[in-house]
């Protein structure tokens, strides 16, 4: 466990919790050499976490899954229950669907591979204040991949609107942040979004967001 005494206000703070030293000290330096962030901490176990969470109080933690004999997704959705204005970013060296839907029923803001780039973990943490949930382009070809035994389903058709809509959820936007962006009201954006459930046979947004990836939607309304 280490400690960083010195906390600049106008920086986001940060609690990283890794079993593995070397990995969470790699993070924690990683972030202390940015000057919009600082690395308060690292926990290199359940309780270790929950002390320093509750000490720091920092504005984000970066979670890894597992943490020797305890689960992380269920540790961050106690520390959020604590303290529900703390964004916690998910760590794993395996993703799978099941993992997903536990990241966002835990309250999670992101999950990312744990063999990503320190850059992706910076990114994140960096889109963390602004809300809705980041999924790393590379979690969504993994998920993709998974689920390719529907691949000769059909490709919906979408109305431009639809597109808006779904371009929006894939960039990590709520149903808040896309009706502001596009000048509808939040009950009309959530009637597009449950238009493009129904579509693509979807039980939540990023089950839709990954079944249009895999379609080929995405790329399809990025470019209009």
């Amino acid at each position: 466990m280490k400690t960083s005494p010195c906390v600049d206000s106008a920086q986001t703070s940060v609690l990283v919790v890794d079993d593995h030293r070397v990995v969470a000290d790699a993070i924690g330096m990683a972030i202390n050499g940015q000057p919009d962030m600082h690395c308060v901490a690292t926990a290199h176990d359940a309780a270790q976490a929950r002390a320093l969470a509750r000490h720091w109080r920092p504005d984000v933690i970066m979670m890894d899954v597992r943490l020797g004999g305890d689960d992380g997704i269920d540790l961050a959705a106690e520390l959020i229950h604590d303290a529900p204005s703390v964004r916690v970013i998910v760590l794993s060296a395996y993703i799978d669907q099941a993992l997903l839907t536990r990241s966002l029923n835990a309250g999670a803001c992101a999950l990312l591979p744990k063999d990503g780039s320190l850059d992706q973990i910076l990114g994140a943490l960096r889109s963390s204040t602004r809300g809705g949930f980041d999924i790393d382009p590379t979690v969504l070809r993994t998920l993709a991949r998974s689920r390719a035994d529907h691949h000769g389903a059909p490709v919906p058709r979408l109305t431009p609107r639809e597109a808006d809509v779904l371009r929006s959820l894939a960039d990590g936007a709520d149903a808040v942040m896309i009706a502001k962006a596009l000048g509808i009201s939040v009950l009309t954006c959530r009637g597009y979004v449950k238009t493009l459930l129904r579509k693509l046979h979807a039980h939540s947004q990023l089950e839709a967001v990954v079944t249009a990836n895999r379609l080929g939607l995405i790329s399809t309304t990025k470019h209009g």
